[in-house]
C-alpha cells in the first residue's frame, strides 16, 4: 500500500512537471508562450551535452553558465544533440554516435542532465539532429559508414571544399544513410530522460526539433534529391512528435544556391512550423579585419537587407522567422580573452534593433540565437583550433578558439543582451 502511494506521488510530481513549463506554439506568424507572444534573444550552446556528461564533462561549469545565461534573460539555447564518428581531424570528440547505431551513454546522460537543468530555469532548447558540416561528423559520416569511402576532409591539404560538397550531397540519395538517420531520429526523439523520467516528446523544454545544422542544396542536380529528402524527413519527425515545433536549420537562401524562391517553396511545407536564417559577415566576405570601420557598415547594411528579404517570405508563409546563427569576430580577429569587442557590439546592436522593431510592430522576426556563448571556458592564447582535452568554446573544433565566442568577461556584450531581453519580456 505504501509503495503504491509512493508511486502515485511520484507520478503526480512528474505530471505536474510536464505542465510547469508552457509549450511554445505558432499562430498567425508569431510564437506564443501560453497566451503571450514570445520574442527572444537566445544563444548557440552546441557543446552543452558534452560538459553536462557525468564522466567526461564539467557540470560545475554547466551550472555556472546556465545561471549566467538565466541572469541575462537568455531562455532559448540552440544545441547539437551530438556528433557522429569522432575520428576525423578537426571534429568534435567524443562523438555521441561513435559507430552507426552505437551510442556513448555518458553523452546521452549529459543531454538528459542539460535538459533537466534548463527546465529548472524555464529555458527552451532547439535540438538539431544532424550536421551538414564535418566538424561534428554529420552527413558525411553516414556516407562513410555506408560504403562511400573516406570523407574528403577539406581541413586536410589533400582535399578541397568542392570535393567535400560533391561527396556530402550523396547523402540526399543514399537510402541506407537515410534509414540510419531515421533510426537516430527515433532513438533521440522517443528517449526517456534518465534524470526526470520525461519522454522527450512530452518535454516542453524542447521548443523545436531541427533537422540539421545548415542542410543545403550543393548543386543544380541536387535540387530534387534534397527537396525529397527534406520533405520525407520532416514528415517522419512530425509523425513521431506532432506536438513539438519542427524547423530545418537552414541558413536562409544561402542554403539554397542563393535562391530565395527555393527557400520559400521548401518551407511552405505545413509541417515546418517556422523559418530559420543564419548570418556570417566574415565568412561571407562582408567584413575585413584590415578595414573594420567601413566593412562594419557594409556588414550592417547587408545584414539588414538579408533579414528583410527573409521577413517577406515569413510574412507570405505566415510563419515566424528566427535568425538562429549570427556571429562576428573580436576586433582585429583577436583570439585574446578580454580583447576589444567594439565592432562586434555594434554589429550585435544592429541585429538586436531589428528584433526590437519587429517586436514593436508584431512582425515575423521573432528570435535571435547569437553564436555563441563560451562562458567560463579556459583557452590558450592564440589557439588555432581545438585539441582533445581542451575546454569547449562556442567556436567549432576546426576554427580559431575565441574568434566568435562570447565569454563571461565580455561585459559590454552581455549587458546589451540583458537590456534587450528585458524589453522583450515586458509584454
Amino acid at each position: 500500500m505504501i509503495k503504491r502511494l509512493f508511486s502515485i506521488c511520484i507520478l503526480c510530481m512528474v505530471c505536474y512537471s510536464c505542465q510547469s513549463l508552457k509549450p511554445i506554439s505558432v499562430k498567425d506568424g508569431q510564437f506564443y508562450k501560453g497566451k503571450k507572444t514570445y520574442y527572444f534573444v537566445g544563444a548557440n550552446y552546441w557543446y552543452g551535452p558534452l560538459i553536462a556528461a557525468p564522466n567526461i564533462g564539467d557540470r560545475d561549469r554547466l551550472i555556472k553558465e546556465l545561471d549566467m545565461l538565466d541572469s541575462l534573460g537568455v531562455d532559448n539555447l540552440r544545441i547539437l544533440v551530438g556528433g557522429e564518428g569522432g575520428i576525423e581531424d578537426s571534429q568534435v570528440k567524443p562523438a555521441l554516435q561513435y559507430e552507426q547505431g552505437k551510442y556513448n551513454q555518458d553523452l546521452l546522460e549529459g543531454l538528459d542532465f542539460l535538459l533537466n537543468e534548463m527546465r529548472k530555469r524555464n529555458m527552451y532548447a532547439v535540438l538539431y539532429l544532424n550536421n551538414n558540416w564535418i566538424w561534428s561528423g554529420g552527413m558525411s559520416t553516414y556516407l562513410r559508414w555506408n560504403g562511400y569511402g573516406d570523407v574528403p576532409n577539406p581541413f586536410l591539404e589533400e582535399y578541397t571544399w568542392p570535393e567535400y560538397f560533391a561527396y556530402t550531397q550523396q547523402f540526399h540519395t543514399c537510402e541506407p544513410c537515410q534509414e540510419a538517420f531515421k533510426k537516430h531520429i527515433k532513438f533521440i526523439m522517443t528517449r526517456t530522460n534518465s534524470v526526470n523520467g520525461l519522454v522527450y516528446t512530452d518535454d516542453n523544454t524542447i521548443m523545436s526539433w531541427q533537422v540539421a545544422n545548415e542542410p543545403r542544396i550543393f548543386s543544380e542536380e541536387d535540387r530534387e534529391p534534397f527537396a525529397s529528402w527534406l520533405s520525407e524527413t520532416v514528415d517522419y519527425m512530425d509523425s513521431l512528435d506532432p506536438n513539438t515545433l519542427i524547423s530545418t536549420g537552414a541558413e536562409g537562401k544561402a542554403s539554397y544556391l542563393q535562391d530565395l524562391e527555393t527557400y520559400k517553396n521548401l518551407h511552405a511545407n505545413p509541417k515546418i512550423d517556422y523559418l530559420t536564417a543564419h548570418m556570417w559577415p566574415k565568412n561571407w566576405g562582408w567584413y575585413d579585419k584590415d578595414n573594420e570601420e567601413a566593412t562594419l557598415q557594409t556588414s550592417i547594411k547587408n545584414a539588414h537587407d538579408y533579414i528583410e528579404e527573409h521577413k517577406r517570405v515569413a510574412k507570405e508563409l505566415q510563419k515566424p522567422l528566427v535568425l538562429s546563427e549570427f556571429g562576428f569576430p573580436r576586433d582585429g580577429e583577436s583570439l585574446e580573452r578580454g580583447s576589444s569587442v567594439h565592432y562586434r557590439d555594434q554589429f550585435y546592436k544592429s541585429i538586436l534593433e531589428e528584433l526590437k522593431t519587429s517586436f514593436e510592430h508584431k512582425n515575423e522576426l521573432s528570435g535571435l540565437n547569437f553564436w555563441g556563448f563560451a562562458g567560463i571556458a579556459k583557452t590558450t592564447s592564440g589557439q588555432a583550433k581545438w585539441e582533445k582535452g581542451d575546454d569547449f568554446t562556442a567556436d567549432p573544433p576546426q576554427e580559431p578558439q575565441g574568434l566568435n565566442s562570447v565569454f563571461a568577461e565580455d561585459i559590454s556584450t552581455l549587458k546589451m543582451l540583458k537590456e534587450y531581453n528585458t524589453i522583450f519580456s515586458k509584454k
